[in-house]
């Protein structure tokens, strides 16, 4: 896992909690706790179950080694520039060869002369191997060393790159020079941005030209509108300017080229846990019935199995096909711990030897079952278009994964949890009702009028099968290469692991839930907010920069980062700069008084299909609030839902509120509040009062001032008494006339 997303618990460390910066003072990883020290001198023992669970915990950003980040979103290895990720990978190496020895860093995977004499560590000190490394740079030859960034390397160099390397992985070794900070181009005034986007809009109906023809007629439109005096700036600077605001301006796609996936011919022999896990999707084979309607749907199943071990570390129920987001959280909880649900027994809790379950629900906050959770160091997939994403081989990256796609027409290479599929099918959903078979051949009259079960309580159902079951079932021909013919399972074998390798405890922060989504890079914060796939999104936290441009350096230079989730469309996140606190922006479109049901990006594409057909031209997105509900059937009252809708819009509605948990759940780990599934009356009703909360906006902002009740009929007429005389002009009544009969 990436040493970044690891708090350090060193003595002298810096920790921010609640604003307030602490330093370590020692640490106890015996009893699970730690002693830190405010600026006052004052000192506070903290558990670590504290520290990994508190929402506002985060490293010290004070000191100088975290200068390039300071005042600006954190790097990553995204935004170095073309052919620079190389050279930080051979920083990299030498670097480990300093630190063990080997280049790779690993003993096991040793190259040829390995360990070197000066740099083996049973007989040299760490001192003495940076002093040796220092002299094998120096005499490289020069020209070369320049090319590779190792021609300025001394001692305090290697150093400073092993403390980088420490506090942020790989980025951290990367020359701060080729992340140089972005910022605003005094250069480009009112004028020249009105000539270059007057420029760009002349050329969109012409034949392509080159940036030297685009140059010129900017100069021309200048001199013409305001005179030869202007002052234009350079060419390289109008084509840097236009390449950030356009685009590239090729024919070809940026990225037209696959990724490029490592490929590893023959067999890989798998000898500890997470050394290579599998992941694979497949329909399930069983009917559930969804939350919200109640009808019977088919869902999918994600697996992720570790192929030494045979253990399936986590799993994933989706309505709809999975997505990189789902592969993504899928990875992350295998690296978390399985909390223990109210339902099982003593028996499903932490059974291996060599580390107590009392230590390790220190660490989690929780007490946690038996199963288990490591770092993933190699994943392996088929080629399918959510495994084949660039979000998905990001995230794997960012993991510190490597990426070992099985081999096309290969099946051998993915055999395992292929076997685990057949397996669990077999063993568990033949018995359930619902059951559809392999194929349509196989298929009952009518599985989906069979009492089956719902998604909550297949997934729960799953979920204590593969600990009180799978995990302790024997595992017959996949008996580890060490003892063929012993007697094991998957908890046998990780809990042997534990003598051969040991286990690294090392849980990631709450905050990888936000690092994991997709992100978008934003030029400039405007005051109506930043237009993500469609819709707008503002926030408080969006105010002390607007209308500035990032700090950021590399290839999104000059950009902020947004990252936004698919599975629900109402907000996305934005890391503040200076304290690298998460911040939720809503969709402008959301009415300040009353809820909108949740929906995703498949929606979201509905509703901008919709608002082009109906030639709608919005100026902001609450005028699109209306036609987000009328696609949500949230006009059609309850007692005509069942009747006025198709089934196929009741399983999208039940998607999204679906999805909506989903996500909702995997941000709980950083504080968020998990809803629970909302039924179709409450639906109904919550769109309803979206609506009429949403109306009732539009009225008290089309008047300034409330109006005046108006007086009810006939209260002029109660007012005073119509039989008396009107006064004469002196301001004296007139006397009593006296009776006719007097």
């Amino acid at each position: 896992m990436n040493p970044r997303l690891a708090l350090d618990l060193a003595p002298g460390a810096g920790l921010v909690l609640d604003g307030v910066e602490w330093t370590v003072e020692r640490h106890e990883p015996h009893l699970g706790r730690v002693v830190v020290r405010d600026p006052a001198g004052a000192r506070q023992q903290l558990t670590f179950r504290f520290l990994v669970n508190h929402p506002t915990c985060r490293p010290s950003s004070r000191t100088a080694a975290d200068g390039p980040d300071r005042g600006r979103q954190p790097a990553s290895v995204a935004d170095l520039p073309p052919g620079k990720l190389e050279l930080v990978r051979l920083r990299m190496a030498h670097l480990l060869e300093v630190g063990t020895g080997f280049r790779s860093g690993n003993p096991e995977d040793p190259r040829p002369g390995e360990p070197r004499p000066c740099y083996d560590p049973a007989t040299t000190t760490l001192t003495e191997r940076r002093w040796a490394k220092v002299a094998e740079l120096a005499a490289m030859d020069r020209q070369e060393a320049r090319l590779l960034g190792l021609d300025r390397v001394g001692y305090r160099t290697l150093i400073r790159w092993e403390r980088g390397r420490e506090r942020s992985g790989l980025i951290g070794c990367a020359d701060d020079r080729w992340l140089r900070p972005g910022g605003r181009r005094p250069s480009i005034g009112p004028e020249i941005r009105e000539a270059i986007f007057a420029v760009h809009a002349e050329l969109q109906g012409r034949s392509r030209v080159g940036m030297a023809t685009r140059t010129r007629l900017i100069h021309q439109y200048v001199r013409e509108t305001y005179g030869p005096d202007l002052h234009v700036p350079s060419y390289n600077t109008l084509r840097q300017v236009w390449h950030e605001w356009f685009g590239p301006s090729g024919s070809r796609p940026r990225n037209l080229g696959a990724t490029d996936l490592p490929v590893r011919s023959g067999h890989v022999l798998v000898d500890r846990p997470g050394q290579v896990v599998a992941l694979d999707t497949t329909v399930l084979p069983v009917m559930v019935r969804e939350g919200v309607f109640g009808e019977p749907v088919r869902a999918h199943l994600t697996l992720a199995l570790d192929v030494f071990t045979h253990s399936l570390c986590a799993f994933r129920l989706t309505l709809v096909s999975d997505t990189a987001v789902d592969a993504a959280m899928l990875l992350r909880d295998v690296m978390l711990p399985l909390p223990m649900r109210p339902e099982w027994g003593p028996e499903m809790e932490w059974p291996y030897p060599g580390l107590p379950s009392a230590l390790l629900a220190e660490f989690a906050g929780h007490p946690v079952a038996g199963l288990p959770f490591f770092s993933p160091e190699t994943v392996t997939t088929d080629h399918g278009s959510v495994y084949r994403n660039h979000h998905l081989v990001e995230v794997e990256r960012r993991l510190g994964c490597n990426i070992l796609p099985a081999r096309a027409l290969r099946p051998p290479d993915k055999h395992a949890v292929e076997r685990a599929f057949g397996a669990i099918r077999t063993l568990l959903f033949e018995h359930l009702p619902g059951y559809t078979g392999v194929d349509a051949a196989d298929r009952g009259a009518a599985p989906e009028d069979e009492d089956v079960l719902t998604l909550e309580e297949m997934e729960h159902l799953v979920a204590t099968w593969i600990v009180g079951i799978w995990q302790r079932r024997h595992l017959g021909e996949y008996a580890p290469a060490w003892d063929v013919g012993g007697n094991h399972s998957p908890n046998t074998l990780f809990a042997a692991s534990f003598e051969q390798t040991g286990l690294g405890l090392r849980l990631p922060q709450p905050d990888l839930y936000y690092e994991l989504l997709p992100s978008h890079p934003i030029s400039v914060l405007r005051e109506r907010g930043v237009k993500i796939r469609g819709l707008w999104y503002y926030g408080d936290a969006l105010e002390p920069y607007l209308n500035e441009r990032s700090a950021r350096g590399g290839r999104f230079k000059g950009q902020w980062r947004i990252h936004r989730e698919p599975r629900d469309r109402r907000t996305v996140f934005f890391q503040d700069p200076l304290t690298h606190d998460w911040h939720e922006l809503r969709w402008t479109g959301l009415p300040p008084v009353g809820t909108v049901p949740a929906f995703g990006d498949r929606r979201v594409s509905e509703l901008l299909a919709a608002a082009r057909e109906a030639d709608m031209r919005p100026r902001t997105d609450a005028e699109l609030l209306p036609l987000l509900l009328e696609i949500l059937a949230a006009r059609v009252p309850v007692s005509s839902w069942k009747t006025a809708t198709t089934r196929s819009e009741r399983i999208n509605h039940a998607r999204d509120e679906t999805q909506a948990r989903a996500a909702a759940e995997d941000r709980a780990a950083a504080q968020a509040r998990i809803s629970p599934v909302t039924p179709m009356p409450q639906r109904v009703e919550q769109a309803v009062s979206g609506m009429d909360a949403e109306r009732r906006h539009r009225r008290e902002e089309a008047v300034i001032t409330r109006p005046t009740k108006p007086p009810p009929l006939g209260a002029s007429y109660r007012s005073g008494n119509l039989f008396l005389l009107p006064e004469d002009d002196t301001g004296h009544p007139q006397p009593d006339l006296p009776d006719e009969g007097a």
